[in-house]
Formats: structure tokens, C-alpha cells, sequence
């Protein structure tokens, strides 16, 4: 579909500027990334609706749970869907001291580029890796595998044949 460098450039930078507030702790520029009516699921299964949603559940979780954490991402793919959308999946974690070598969880962003030509999130799902039932469901049923080659080191295999 069609992207330009600028825009794979600029997907890029929102989710940079997203571990960048999560850093600070800074729940009203976590949410500015978001637009007015985004969705955001938590690996927990929490829905929250709304931007306003977002940025109180975080002041929340900075005051509380998430005192004191960093926020590791890693994009592994991004594919645009027209001028103005784009999903991103990548993997991420929050921690304390140094930076997991494996990330946990499984993410998908759904940005859009809104009328002041900002990307923003529209969509976030977060989902837990369970990376031993899933090679464990591999082992058992190969063709369970995805298809798609390996990307930043996951542990799947791609299926042969």
C-alpha cells in the first residue's frame, strides 16, 4: 500500500515518544500519542476506551505497579493500509535495572494519521508469550508454525513444505 519513508519514519518516532513518557512517568504525554477515542488492552485482558482513560489508568500504574519501570519495545513489523494507517506488531516488556534480553509480550498498534497529519494510536493490544506452550503446540502439530520466517530472534520456525 502506499508509505512513504517519512511515514514508516514517523510511526517510528510515536512509538519512540511512547517509551520516551513511560521514562518520565508522564501519563499526559503517554496519552497524547493516542487519539481522543483509542481502544487499549492490557495483557491482563483490560479494556480501556477513550484517551482520557489511558492517561488516568497510567497515573495510576506510574504511581503504583509500574513505579519506577522502563519500558523495552521492539518493532518487528510495520505495513500501512493506505495514506493514512498503519499496524505495527512488535514485542515489549516493563522492567526494573537492565533491559530484558527476551521480551514477554506480544504487541499490536493500530496508528492513523488524524486531520493535523499527527500519527496517533488508535489501537493497542498487548498478549502475554507463552513461549513454552507454544513450542510445545508446535512440537505436537508442526503445522502450527507460523509461516512467516523468524523475526527478531521469537523462536518459531517458518513451516517447510
Amino acid at each position: 500500500m502506499s508509505h512513504t519513508t517519512a511515514d514508516t519514519a514517523a510511526v517510528t518516532a510515536v512509538l519512540t515518544d511512547l517509551v520516551r513518557a513511560w521514562e518520565r512517568h508522564d501519563a499526559d504525554a503517554y496519552g497524547a500519542l493516542f487519539t481522543e477515542d483509542a481502544t487499549y488492552i492490557t495483557y491482563i485482558g483490560t479494556f480501556y476506551r477513550g484517551r482520557q482513560d489511558i492517561v488516568d489508568s497510567h497515573r495510576v500504574l506510574f504511581g503504583g505497579f509500574l513505579k519506577g519501570t522502563r519500558l523495552a519495545d521492539e518493532i518487528l513489523d510495520i505495513r500501512f493500509h493506505g495514506p493514512g494507517t498503519a499496524v505495527v506488531n512488535g514485542r515489549g516488556d516493563t522492567y526494573k535495572g537492565t533491559r530484558p534480553r527476551k521480551l514477554t509480550k506480544v504487541q499490536t498498534y493500530t496508528l492513523v494519521r488524524e486531520s493535523d497529519g499527527h500519527w496517533r494510536i488508535a489501537a493497542f493490544h498487548n498478549t502475554k508469550r507463552r513461549p513454552l506452550l507454544e513450542s510445545v503446540s508446535f512440537r505436537f502439530a508442526p503445522a502450527l508454525a507460523p509461516a512467516a520466517p523468524a523475526v527478531g530472534g521469537n523462536g518459531q520456525r517458518g513451516r517447510t513444505g
